[in-house]
């Protein structure tokens, strides 16, 4: 049976798709299917989600209405892994996937991927599930799961929601809420779909679904980015930082102008991929990209970057009493700002840091402000400076590769340890992947950014950043959306998990499995959350009280957990648990062949802790 076709963008409800089957009339029709045409056209592929009661009529029109296409329905165990699949996966396209969530309980469960996608910027495009008539509640489970707001829960992290009362009302919301998604700052948007709208016959007349036209990214003052450029052509050692500045391949582009343009060096903290890491003006980073200091700079360029004050000033670490803090900018150095974050500041959530003093703040998207700047500077680069500034790029570029030889050197420290060294770990991925169409999928942090220190990442497919709002359980969900993106293109999709973070939600595990989606996911198995045993045994030790018990509530023993069997009982092909490096290199070869056949791969590895 073909799928009856979508709605015409002026088309009323009494035309009946020509491919919709002969028994069924248009007063047989739902208000679901209608709502599926809706989505038909935002040209959305995938929706994921954990079935639930209140959005069941649309789950139905999906699979049969809608003939399980454009969207394809993905099966997922938790709201929780549903929302950072559709993280990932938006990372990767560009554009959102679709989740349901069912009700009250549903949204609760997936408020904590919700949150980081909105402190990640990423859009996500979200259906939720609601009973609003009480004549619609058969019993106490949907008293229960059904509520009188359904979005209040996440309004102060989700960029707009709306809750449609007719048909008409949900297509032009449902259109609406999409251009909201994906006009910059990207980030999450929920339509409630109420139940009964759902799965009541059509009465409306004259539907229609409303003309999808994007929104042009809003750009930066002309007359403020014609004045920074002059500070930054005239700036005698400007620095440019970059957070979540490209957004598509472009965006590199246009930064890798830039910087050439200016021969300055380029922080990148690693928020997205914004610049080449083998570029000779990139900042390779031997510890935490996000907070690298700028104390050398004249001008400090910051584009869509993430807390600028910790950028420019330093604190005291937990191992003091109080906490201080004081600028580690040069003085009468000066701080240009380009972002359009502060066009979406709620007041609760606090994602936005301290406020940055900036000498020049100006609002608008990075990436689409960036060919006016690139034009500005040009105008004002002569011949004399032009040659000066070759001779800064030239002292920058030697800092940078010392800089790539010490990180070289440093990784061969303990290169033959067992439990494995996490460098050791990146080293070997490294090696295997460097040659194919790879694609980084995971946070590069809780392995010491070995990753983002070893490899050559050029394009904006080969690392996607973290999880925005520090949550854990996003590693191994965003991994599979990321995965699901990348496979139509071939690409081979590479996971660094932390263990800390699979346990949260390893039941995506499943759904890369039965989705078939080709993933190779490395456990950087440490057994414990390690990043809160640090911080135990600082405070232990600024209390003179010793260390010996920071294991306890940190760690994963007593027994231990075998990643390699969970995955094999979620239908995944694994190997490990791994301790000897010389296993690891073929276990990786193993697990690549398995990957390029079409299936997801787990390698369970037992690492140093960071």
């Amino acid at each position: 049976m073909k799928p009856p076709v979508a709605f015409a963008q002026q088309s009323t409800v009494t035309a009946k798709p020509e491919t919709a089957p002969a028994e069924v009339t248009d007063n047989a029709r739902c208000g679901a299917d209608f709502m599926v045409d809706v989505i038909k056209s935002l040209g959305i592929d995938y929706c994921a989600a954990n079935p639930g009661t209140s959005f069941r009529g649309l789950h139905e029109a999906v699979i049969n209405y809608g003939n399980n296409k454009d969207p394809e329905f993905l099966t997922c165990l938790h709201e929780e892994s549903s929302v950072a699949m559709a993280h990932g996966y938006a990372k990767i396209e560009g554009r959102p996937m679709m989740i349901m969530a069912h009700g009250t309980v549903g949204l609760q469960h997936a408020s904590m991927a919700i949150y980081n996608a909105y402190a990640d910027r990423v859009p996500v495009y979200i259906i939720l599930g609601n009973l609003l008539d009480i004549n619609y509640r058969r019993g106490s489970a949907d008293w229960y799961h059904s509520v009188q707001d359904a979005a209040a829960m996440v309004r102060d992290y989700v960029k707009w929601d709306d809750t449609p009362v007719t048909l008409s009302h949900f297509a032009e919301s449902a259109v609406r809420a999409y251009k909201i998604s994906m006009t910059p700052p990207y980030e999450p948007v929920v339509i409630v779909a109420d139940g009964a709208l759902q799965e009541e016959p059509i009465t409306e007349k004259n539907l229609r679904i409303p003309k999808l036209v994007m929104s042009a990214p809003p750009q930066g003052d002309t007359g403020a980015v014609n004045e920074a450029a002059k500070m930054l052509v005239a700036g005698e050692n400007p620095v440019i930082v970059a957070g979540r500045c490209a957004r598509t391949p472009h965006g590199i582009e246009l930064l890798v102008e830039l910087a050439d343009l200016l021969q300055c060096r380029v922080q990148d903290q690693r928020l997205r991929m914004n610049f080449p890491t083998g570029h000779r003006l990139y900042a390779p980073p031997t510890g935490d990209p996000i907070t690298a200091k700028v104390s050398d700079a004249d001008v400090v360029l910051g584009l869509e970057a993430q807390e600028m004050w910790t950028i420019t000033h330093t604190m005291t670490g937990l191992n003091k009493f109080g906490m201080e803090s004081h600028s580690v900018m040069k003085p009468g150095a000066k701080i240009i700002n380009i972002s359009a974050i502060e066009l979406n500041h709620k007041s609760n959530y606090q994602d936005f840091g301290r406020y940055s003093e900036s000498d020049l703040s100006i609002m608008g998207d990075a990436e689409a402000t960036l060919p006016a700047l690139i034009e500005a500077v040009k105008k004002l680069l002569t011949a004399d400076r032009r040659a000066a500034l070759a001779l800064r790029g030239n002292k920058i570029a030697e800092a940078n590769e010392k800089t790539r030889r010490f990180n070289l050197e440093a990784a061969a420290v303990g290169f033959d340890a067992s439990p494995i060294a996490t460098a050791r770990l990146a080293a070997e991925l490294w090696n295997q992947v460097k040659n194919e169409d790879w694609s980084l999928v995971s946070n590069d942090r809780y392995s010491s950014y070995w990753s983002t220190r070893l490899f050559d990442a050029k394009k904006n497919y080969h690392y996607i950043g973290a999880q925005g709002a520090a949550g854990i359980g996003y590693g191994a969900p965003a991994a599979v959306g990321a995965a699901l993106a990348n496979k139509k293109h071939g690409r081979l999709t590479i996971n660094i998990n932390s263990d800390g973070d699979l346990n949260y939600a390893p039941g995506v595990l499943w759904t890369a499995a039965h989705h078939k989606i080709p993933l190779l996911t490395l456990v950087h198995n440490n057994r414990g959350y390690h990043q809160e045993r640090m911080y135990v045994q600082m405070v232990a030790n600024k209390q003179n009280r010793g260390i010996d018990r920071s294991h306890i509530g940190t760690s994963f023993t007593d027994p231990f957990i075998n990643y390699a069997k969970m995955a094999e009982t979620y239908g995944m092909y694994s190997e490990g648990p791994i301790s000897d490096p010389k296993d690891l290199g073929p276990a990786i070869k193993r697990s690549i062949a398995r990957v390029k056949a079409g299936e997801p791969a787990l390698i369970d590895v037992l690492t140093q802790p960071r």
